[in-house]
């Protein structure tokens, strides 16, 4: 069977079409398209998703087809990639087998942020994936296609392992004598210094922000606001790093400027805290300076409003952000301000 790869922008709303799967994006969990970011959508990943609804692929695809086209987001991460694995790997099957789980289960861990901090970065593949994932240095529309192909040789070992009864969420030997994992532990190991390099250069900051899950009032977390940050895994280091954080918590809320293209805005789902309303709020500025630069109004800061992320992710829109940094930054204070004032509560912020 020949599978050709098509890869469209995050948030894109798709509807089923014939001999062809949307994975992780799409807008929608039904037959031939598998998302997970919709208000209305299940508590998992789309990776998950798969395993746990596999008539989603194979009631869409019941006949057996000679070519399919499967579509993702652009810049494919790994929840993405292990829903391509394993989507094909249950057309290949016809069912679900007991090491297709154990890669759904590690992909949920992946995709929600909770992966056990005392597991080794270097040790796990998410780790070595984002590393392999940073060496590639091409235009996007290769890039893309050389992260699935990246992904696909790495859950096809995380298969065969899992299919003989061995943990992968943390097991540096079943990389061992593969040159190329062997380099990625490498890089994940010297990205730390890279993390330390963007500790000196942060901003670091202390908010007040809204217990989550039903929980009542407020709780202070440490946090940083890094611009072109050097370490690909500084998300990761951040929150771990209970001797910088001055609670000793780690560095729960993290804002990342990418060249001012992309800021992404999160919190550690351990420190039992959300964002609900900051993405409300920033999209209230966006369009007021839209209208004053006379851009188009139609793009939106993502706001986490689903149940897997449960308002903890706040992303802006896809064709750049109007605000910078410091007005981005001053819509943060200001969002942590108005909540620990009682002036209002987050879902009205």
């Amino acid at each position: 069977m020949e599978v050709v790869f098509q890869f469209a922008p995050y948030g894109q709303e798709f509807e089923p079409r014939p001999a062809t799967l949307v994975l992780d994006v799409g807008l929608k969990t039904v037959p031939g398209v598998i998302d997970h970011h919709q208000p209305e959508a299940e508590a998992e990943c789309a990776a998950s998703l798969v395993v746990k609804h596999p008539e989603l692929v194979l009631t869409h695809l019941a006949e057996p087809e000679d070519r399919i086209t499967l579509i993702t987001h652009r810049l494919p991460d790994f929840d993405a990639v292990s829903a391509i694995f394993l989507s094909l790997k249950l057309l290949e099957l016809r069912k679900v087998d007991a090491a297709m789980r154990k890669i759904a289960e590690y992909a949920r861990m992946v995709d929600s942020a909770t992966i056990p901090k005392n597991v080794e970065l270097s040790a796990t593949p998410y780790g070595l994936l984002r590393a392999l994932f940073v060496n590639i240095q091409k235009p996007e529309e290769e890039a893309n296609l050389e992260r699935v192909q990246e992904g696909l040789r790495m859950l096809r070992l995380l298969y065969e392992q899992a299919s003989l009864g061995r943990d992968i969420v943390a097991n540096r030997p079943i990389f061992q004598g593969i040159d190329r994992y062997q380099k990625a532990t490498h890089r994940v190991e010297d990205d730390y210094f890279s993390y330390l390099e963007d500790l000196e250069k942060a901003e670091l900051i202390q908010l007040y922000l809204p217990r989550s899950q039903g929980g009542q009032g407020l709780e202070l977390v440490d946090g940083m606001a890094v611009q072109n940050p050097k370490s690909f895994l500084l998300k990761e280091w951040a929150r771990r790093d209970v001797f910088n954080s001055p609670l000793g918590r780690g560095f729960s809320f993290l804002l990342t400027n990418l060249g001012q293209r992309r800021f992404i805005i999160g919190v550690d789902p351990e420190a039992g805290v959300n964002l609900r309303g900051l993405g409300r709020l920033l999209n209230r500025l966006e369009k007021a300076k839209r209208e004053k630069l006379g851009r188009p109004t139609g793009e939106r800061w993502y706001e986490g409003n689903c149940p897997f992320f449960d308002y903890r992710i706040v992303d802006s829109p896809q064709d750049g952000p109007a605000l910078n940094h410091q007005e981005i930054l001053e819509a943060v204070f200001d969002y942590s301000r108005r909540i620990k004032s009682g002036e209002v509560g987050p879902e009205y912020v």
